[in-house]
């Protein structure tokens, strides 16, 4: 009982941490592509470094999986520098939605009649944040296209999530932490055709850099990893649900970034279905 506790207490901490990333990239000066590259290469090192369990056991699972925590980390950060911090999260955290679609298929976890009223309302939510008419920001000078990547991001994470708890479960080789470390090399590569020039960079730059690598990566994911071991993969997506309500706070304090209304209420909607979902869930 208490491990389980602990299981949840570290999905919840690793929450809290990735809900900075919102703010932290739009205080950036450096592009999408370059803060995806960067960031994700500091992960990389960091993860290797200092946790054994991710230079080992690399299989061709660690890649298929890591192909999907790459393009997550990568179309996160493109959309946060397209639309608002909060359209980024919640369309990214529709991810229960297509883990209920994937679950039986690569998880062998049923669906359960509950689930169906989550899947409406988590579409009806997707289709209140597009509805929501949100003018051009200095944080967000292209909404529509920013919401679309978003949504693809919520795909990704979807699959990473499904990938991570597939691994835990599998007796074969490849730990979920290689697979981190993995997706991380892969959204470096993928991103520095596009990172460079760099250009003008302030020493701020680097240090938001570096924190999205080491803290908002790095141990989130550590806590990640351990967490989901004994969390089913739609529990995890639900406990989850801490950094979309804390993402847009975080923007809003630091940068004064307000989302359209409907925006907000497909938001709440796609939360609020989630967290009542879990309540029912055993």
């Amino acid at each position: 009982m208490r491990g389980a506790l602990l299981r949840r207490l570290e999905l919840v901490a690793a929450a809290v941490l990735f809900s900075t990333g919102g703010a932290a990239i739009k205080a950036t000066t450096l592009t999408g592509w370059q803060v995806a590259c960067f960031r994700s290469g500091v992960a990389a090192v960091v993860l290797s470094a200092l946790l054994g369990a991710a230079r080992r056991g690399w299989s061709q699972r660690t890649l298929a999986v890591g192909c999907a925590y790459a393009g997550t980390m990568v179309l996160f950060v493109l959309a946060n520098k397209l639309t608002t911090a909060a359209n980024a999260i919640f369309l990214q955290d529709t991810a229960p939605l297509y883990l209920l679609l994937l679950g039986p298929w690569l998880l062998g976890e049923p669906v359960r009649r509950g689930d169906l009223k989550l899947m409406v309302a988590v579409a009806a939510g997707i289709a209140l944040v597009f509805a929501g008419r949100q003018e051009p920001l200095a944080t967000a000078p292209d909404p529509f296209r920013g919401n679309l990547v978003a949504l693809a991001s919520g795909i990704a994470w979807a699959l990473t999530i499904a990938g991570l708890r597939w691994m835990s479960s599998s007796a074969s080789p490849g730990s979920p932490l290689s697979a981190v470390v993995a997706g991380n090399l892969l959204a470096f590569l993928i991103a520095l055709p596009k990172a460079f020039p760099v250009g003008e960079a302030a020493p701020g730059d680097w240090w938001l850099v570096a924190y999205l690598g080491v803290f908002q990566i790095g141990l989130a994911y550590v806590f990640l990893v351990r967490g989901v071991r004994g969390v089913p993969a739609l529990e995890t997506s639900l406990l989850l649900l801490v950094e979309p309500a804390l993402n847009p706070v975080w923007s809003w304090w630091v940068h004064g970034e307000r989302p359209a209304g409907l925006a907000l209420a497909g938001g709440a909607l796609i939360l609020a279905a989630t967290a009542a979902r879990a309540a029912t869930t055993r």
